[in-house]
């Protein structure tokens, strides 16, 4: 229970931290890694020297895409340096369809592996739906 023969896929962990960069620029600058290729992208809330408050800017890649990030992290905000880490991922194996429901089609994602199955239906379309029903999320989750 819980192995599997799935191997570990090797990526790369950039970081920079960031002590003068505005909010609307690191908001575009995620926008910008994403679609660079980014796997994952998120900061971090971090004290700097002269109790200077910063952020942690981490952004997940695979080694093909390294330089469109590199070159992105440095375009894009105030950073002078990328620290860069190999990591082991391990992911489950995931899947999508659709289901027709009374409010019309929903996707849902499924996720297995590592003796784990799980399902869940598309944001989006549960919020297209409580906008277009006037209900909470949580009420059409649980129709659907």
């Amino acid at each position: 229970l819980g192995e599997t023969n799935a191997p570990a896929q090797e990526i790369l962990e950039l970081s920079c931290n960031l002590d003068d960069c505005a909010g609307e620029s690191l908001g575009f600058a995620m926008e910008r890694l994403f679609d660079a290729g980014a796997l994952d992208v998120y900061w971090t809330s971090v004290g700097m020297k002269k109790n200077r408050p910063a952020v942690l800017l981490t952004c997940m890649c695979r080694e093909e895409t390294r330089e469109a990030i590199l070159e992105t992290l440095f375009r894009h905000t105030t950073t002078l340096g990328v620290r860069a880490s190999r990591c082991d991922r391990y992911t489950l194996t995931r899947a999508a369809h659709t289901v027709d429901t009374a409010h019309g089609p929903v996707r849902v994602k499924s996720a297995e592996g590592f003796g784990v199955k799980r399902e869940k239906a598309e944001f989006d379309d549960l919020a297209r739906i409580a906008r277009e029903t006037g209900r909470s999320l949580r009420e059409v989750r649980a129709e659907i």
